[in-house]
């Protein structure tokens, strides 16, 4: 049950009712914990009141946007803002927005009621996780999805690309060379096809070479890139269904992303583009590249997949580039914030760029597919990235690829990412 937190702060001989939010509390949890089931929403610490949190979206705004709190006080000035510990960004508390709809926007884990209801917002990741500058990763992965080998059993995979992983760390993939997606549940030995899987073909119950999946949580649904196919497809999550249906025809897509307005991002290596699509139109908008093939900043050549964060920048992997390109709302051309345009292997450099994440630091993950490696941008060091894993040389062994696809984490940190060719997905933990 949700409940209202009145946050009242006394001062000499008066009481002061300062901010009144709607709100569920995250008493007892730590900074950082989940406490909805929305996982874009964690626990906020009050800075005023010992062993008291607020659940709010972690997303609400960047660490440049944030103001300290009042020195003294631990009171903020402005409406509808509490002041919070958020240590990602600031050491000292900072005045932290709350929506006023912050309650439908976090509602509480469940319980044990049989009631369901739908969700209120869309998330494409399942977690946004900050991986601090001195994290380190376990480097050994973890095989969680094939691995044994390239076929089209349910305990194989065949050149996969994209994938998502949900909530329940259940792993979808674009089984891209069986044509279907798959997906894999916590532990499971076998993964179980959720869309094509028929065989190479244009029918509305088959794929062509699909190479990216996304979840739409508001229809429950999976949304395709059917590449070979040209055209984007939506297969219903009810195990009931047998075939797609048709979303946007004739595009030449590559990789898929979905806002927290949902809005569909395209990114197409035929127009060298981007596209932005509201749900239902067919037409959509170009917003990044469409200048034909090219190195100038208006252009990409073969933009693979991408990330769009809350103020609708576009970050693209500008795969023959060797560069991550940032697109700007409304911008005519990108700036380049990670690679230096000459394929290579220094830190310095990318090669054959694919896989992407921002998180809400503003570091970019980004999948090295032609140094078998993932790397990491901070935004205050933009010279060069450093390896969260791999770039131990191309190999099968746990802590080598062979060509990495995509990347994406769980709600608890863990980074996936699809080895294209040791036809496996694997998983790496962060300390």
């Amino acid at each position: 049950m949700l409940s209202k937190v009145i946050y009242c702060f006394i001062f000499v001989l008066c009481s002061v009712l300062i901010v009144q939010v709607q709100s569920q509390a995250c008493n007892g949890m730590s900074q950082y914990d989940r406490c909805s089931r929305n996982s874009a929403c964690a626990c906020f610490r009050v800075a005023s009141t010992p062993n008291t949190g607020i659940c709010t979206d972690r997303l609400a705004a960047t660490c440049s946007e944030l103001v300290p709190c009042e020195k003294s006080t631990n009171l903020c000035n402005q409406s509808d803002h509490q002041c919070v510990h958020h240590p990602q960004c600031q050491d000292s508390p900072v005045c932290y927005p709350i929506p006023t709809f912050n309650q439908q926007f976090c509602p509480p884990t469940l319980t044990t009621t049989t009631t369901t209801t739908a969700p209120t917002t869309t998330i494409q990741q399942s977690a946004i996780p900050n991986i601090t500058g001195n994290a380190t990763s376990v480097r050994n992965g973890v095989t969680v999805a094939g691995g044994i080998g390239s076929g089209n059993a349910t305990n194989q995979l065949h050149l996969p690309s994209g994938l998502v992983v949900d909530d329940d760390q259940t792993v979808i993939i674009a089984d891209t060379w069986n044509h279907r997606i798959i997906q894999w549940k916590k532990d499971d030995t076998n993964g179980q096809v959720v869309a094509g899987g028929k065989g190479l073909g244009n029918r509305m119950d088959q794929l062509n070479y699909p190479s990216d999946v996304l979840i739409d949580k508001v229809t429950n649904s999976f949304l395709i890139c059917d590449q070979n196919n040209r055209r984007v497809v939506r297969w219903s999550r009810l195990s009931s269904t047998t075939q797609g249906e048709i979303l946007i025809n004739n595009i030449f897509c590559y990789g898929l992303f979905m806002d927290d307005q949902r809005y569909l991002y395209v990114s197409d290596i035929g127009m060298h583009g981007v596209r932005r699509y509201q749900m239902g139109d067919t037409n959509g908008i170009l917003v990044a590249g469409g200048n034909r093939a090219g190195s100038g900043l208006n252009q990409f050549k073969l933009p693979t997949y991408l990330f769009v964060d809350r103020q609708q920048n576009v970050y693209v992997s500008d795969r023959d580039n060797n560069r991550v390109m940032k697109w700007g709302k409304g911008a005519t051309e990108g700036i380049i914030v990670a690679g230096d345009q000459e394929k290579g292997s220094a830190l310095t450099q990318l090669s054959s760029p694919h896989g992407l994440f921002i998180d809400t630091l503003g570091a970019i993950h980004v999948v090295d597919s032609g140094n078998h490696r993932v790397i990491r941008w901070v935004q205050t060091d933009k010279k060069q990235g450093t390896v969260m894993v791999g770039g131990n040389g191309l190999g099968s062994r746990a802590n080598q690829f062979y060509s990495p696809e995509d990347l994406s984490f769980d709600p608890h940190g863990n980074l996936y990412v699809t080895d294209r060719y040791n036809h496996r997905v694997q998983r790496f933990s962060f300390e």
